[in-house]
C-alpha cells in the first residue's frame, strides 16, 4: 500500500529538507531563508519497505486575506485535505510557539491522522523542544534529524500503523527481493517489445520565460483547476513544479519554472538555485513552450531564453499570453511573426500562439501546435529521400571552391531523432564553409517541413588511405580471413607433413632473402658506392644518377626482340 503524506508545519521548520530525504534525492530548494517553498510540490518515496507519495507543502501563516501568505495557506489546506496523515513537523530548537499551536487546531479540524515531528533534534539541544511538544495534545512526539537522517526508525514504526494491512510489510530476504524485481522486469520487457517506449512514458513539457509573464496561470488553465499560486506578484514561482495530466489519453507532464532574468541581476543565491532547476527542466524537457508578455514581446531576455531552448536540442513553441491586452491583434501578430524569424532565424517558422489564460481565449490552440511540433522533433527522413534532395540542393546552390579545389559532397544520412540529426560525407570536409552549412540546414527544414525544430548537420570527409593511412581494420585482420601469400592450413593425416613442408619453404625462402646478389648489394653507411669501368662514382653505364633509364641513341629495331642467349 502507498502512503499519501503531507509534510506541514510553519516556516523554517525543515520541510523540504524531510521531504528530500524521504524522496532520496534534491528535488526541492532548500535554503535557510524561511518561506522558500510556495507551491505544493508532489514525489514519491521509501522508508524501509513502505512506498510513500509525498506532499511537499508551504509554511502555514495565520492571514486570511488576499495575500500571498494566505494563498500559501490555501495550498496548504488542499494538501492536507487530500492525504492519507499529516506529518507535523515543529523545530525541536525553538519549541512550541503559538503559529505552532494554532496550526494544531487547525489539523484537529481537517480530521486526519497526524504525526508530530520534532526536527532539528541532534544532540541535546532539542531535548527540551521535544518534551515541551507533548503540550500540543497530538501524542508522543518523534524527535529526527532530516538533515542528517537521524530518528527514521521512528518515523518508519509510526507510519507502519497506519497501513491497512501489516502483513504484506513483513521483512523478506533481499536477494529474493532482487529476483523478484529482475524477473518482473525481465517479463515486462518481453511483454513491451513490439511497443513503443515512447508511447508509455509522458510527455514532458517545460513552461518557461521571463518572471510574471503568466506561466502558472496557464498551467492552471490547461489543467481546469488552480493547482499553481498566481498573483500580480513577480517571482511567485521558485521551485521546478511538474504537473502531470492526461488529454485525449495521452499523458503529459508539465512543468512549470521559476522566471528567468539577466544573468547580471542574478546575485542572491536562492534565486540562482531557482534558475539552475529551471535550467535542468529544460534539459530534461522534449517540448519547450517559451511565455512571452504580448504587451513587451520579445525583449533581449526572450531571445536570449529562445537561444538556450535551440542549443539544449529542444522543440519551441512560443506563446504571446495577455493577448486580451493588445489593441488591432491581426496586423500586431504579423508584426511580431516577422520580428520573430528576422531575429531568431535557428528556429525560422516555430508556432506561435496569441492567447489569453485569464479570459481563456485561443488556448484550445496551444496543445495541437505541442503536438505537431513534437511529431516533427521525433521525425526520420528515408536516406533514399535525403540522397535524392541533396542532390537537387547542390544542383541549385553547388557548395563553394576552397583554395582552387571545390568540396564535393557524396551522401548524407540521419543518424538519429530527437532532434534530427544528420551527417553529410564530403572531400575536404573541414573547409565546408558555415554559411553552406546553414544553407543546408535551412534548405532541410523548407523541404522536410520541419519548422521551429532544431536541426543538426555534421560534415564528415571520407577516409583517404593514401593520406590517414591503412585503417586499423586492414592492418589487423581478423582470425577468419587469410592473409595474403599465407600457407593453407592442411586437414587430416596430412596436416602434419604439409605443416614440416611449409616450415621448410618458409626457411628456404628466408636463406634466399638473406643472401644478395654480388651486383645488387647495398654499400654500407658512410662508404662511397663503387664505380663501373672507371665510371665516376654516382654514374653507372646505361644509367643516370638519378636512378632512371637512358634509352640508346638511334633507330629502334622493328620486329620481335629475341630473347636472351638467343641470336
Amino acid at each position: 500500500m502507498t502512503l499519501r503524506l503531507a509534510i506541514v508545519g510553519r516556516p523554517n521548520v525543515g520541510k523540504s529538507t524531510l521531504f528530500n530525504r524521504l524522496a532520496g534525492k534534491r528535488l526541492a530548494i532548500v535554503d535557510d531563508r524561511p518561506g522558500v517553498t510556495r507551491d505544493r510540490r508532489f514525489g514519491t518515496g521509501r522508508i524501509g519497505d513502505l512506498e510513500l507519495e509525498l506532499i511537499d507543502t508551504a509554511g502555514f501563516e495565520d492571514v486570511t486575506d488576499e495575500s500571498l501568505e494566505a494563498r500559501m495557506r490555501a495550498q496548504t489546506e488542499a494538501a492536507i485535505r487530500e492525504c492519507d496523515v499529516a506529518l507535523f513537523v515543529i523545530d525541536s530548537r525553538v519549541g512550541v510557539t503559538q503559529l505552532d499551536e494554532i496550526f494544531a487546531d487547525v489539523l484537529r479540524r481537517h480530521d486526519r491522522p497526524v504525526i508530530l515531528v520534532a526536527n532539528k533534534a541532534e544532540g541535546r539541544q532539542g531535548d527540551e523542544g521535544t518534551n515541551e511538544a507533548f503540550r500540543l495534545g497530538l501524542g508522543e512526539p518523534i524527535p529526527l534529524s532530516a538533515e542528517h537522517g537521524e530518528g527514521l526508525a521512528d518515523l518508519y514504526a509510526a507510519l507502519r500503523a497506519f497501513v491497512d494491512d501489516p502483513e504484506e510489510l513483513e521483512d523478506t530476504d533481499e536477494a529474493d527481493f532482487e529476483a523478484a524485481v529482475a524477473a518482473e522486469r525481465e517479463a515486462g520487457d518481453e511483454e513491451d517489445a513490439g511497443a513503443e517506449p515512447a508511447d508509455d512514458r509522458p510527455l514532458r513539457i517545460a513552461i518557461v520565460g521571463r518572471p510574471n509573464a503568466g506561466k502558472s496561470t496557464l498551467v492552471n488553465r490547461l489543467i481546469g483547476e488552480d493547482r499553481l499560486l498566481t498573483g500580480p506578484e513577480a517571482g511567485i514561482t521558485r521551485d521546478a513544479i511538474p504537473v502531470d495530466w492526461s488529454l485525449g489519453g495521452r499523458a503529459i507532464r508539465l512543468v512549470d519554472t521559476a522566471g528567468l532574468r539577466r544573468k547580471a541581476r542574478v546575485q542572491e543565491g536562492l534565486e540562482k538555485l531557482s534558475t539552475a532547476d529551471t535550467i535542468r527542466a529544460i534539459t530534461f524537457a522534449e517540448v519547450v513552450i517559451l511565455v512571452v508578455d504580448a504587451t513587451h514581446p520579445f525583449e533581449i531576455q526572450d531571445l536570449q531564453i529562445a537561444d538556450l531552448v535551440e542549443r539544449e536540442g529542444r522543440a519551441l513553441v512560443f506563446v504571446l499570453a495577455k493577448w486580451d491586452l493588445i489593441d488591432e491583434p491581426q496586423s500586431r501578430l504579423a508584426e511580431i511573426r516577422e520580428s520573430l524569424d528576422r531575429q531568431l532565424p535557428q528556429v525560422r517558422g516555430a508556432p506561435l500562439v496569441a492567447l489569453s489564460a485569464e479570459t481563456g481565449r485561443n488556448v484550445d490552440r496551444l496543445m495541437p501546435a505541442v503536438f505537431k511540433v513534437h511529431e516533427n522533433w521525433s521525425t526520420r527522413v528515408k536516406t533514399r529521400d535525403l540522397n535524392d534532395w541533396l542532390a537537387m540542393a547542390i544542383q541549385r546552390h553547388p557548395p563553394p571552391a576552397v583554395n582552387g579545389r571545390r568540396i564535393r559532397p557524396k551522401y548524407m544520412a540521419q543518424t538519429k531523432a530527437r532532434p534530427p540529426t544528420f551527417v553529410l560525407f564530403a572531400t575536404r570536409a573541414e573547409q565546408l564553409p558555415d554559411h553552406y552549412r546553414r544553407y543546408l540546414v535551412h534548405a532541410l527544414r523548407e523541404s522536410f517541413d520541419l519548422p521551429g525544430v532544431p536541426i543538426r548537420v555534421s560534415v564528415r570527409s571520407s577516409r583517404n588511405p593514401f593520406v590517414d593511412g591503412p585503417s586499423p581494420k586492414a592492418s589487423a585482420p581478423s582470425g577468419g580471413v587469410r592473409a595474403r601469400g599465407a600457407p593453407r592450413k592442411a586437414s587430416g593425416a596430412s596436416a602434419s607433413g604439409a605443416g614440416n613442408k611449409t616450415t621448410k619453404a618458409a626457411k628456404t625462402a628466408k636463406s634466399a632473402k638473406s643472401t644478395k646478389a654480388p651486383g645488387r648489394s647495398r654499400p654500407a653507411a658512410g662508404s662511397k658506392p663503387a664505380s663501373r669501368s672507371g665510371a665516376s662514382p654516382g654514374k653507372v653505364k646505361g644509367r643516370p644518377a638519378s636512378g632512371r633509364a637512358v634509352r640508346a641513341k638511334g633507330p629502334t629495331p622493328r620486329g620481335r626482340p629475341s630473347r636472351p642467349g638467343k641470336s
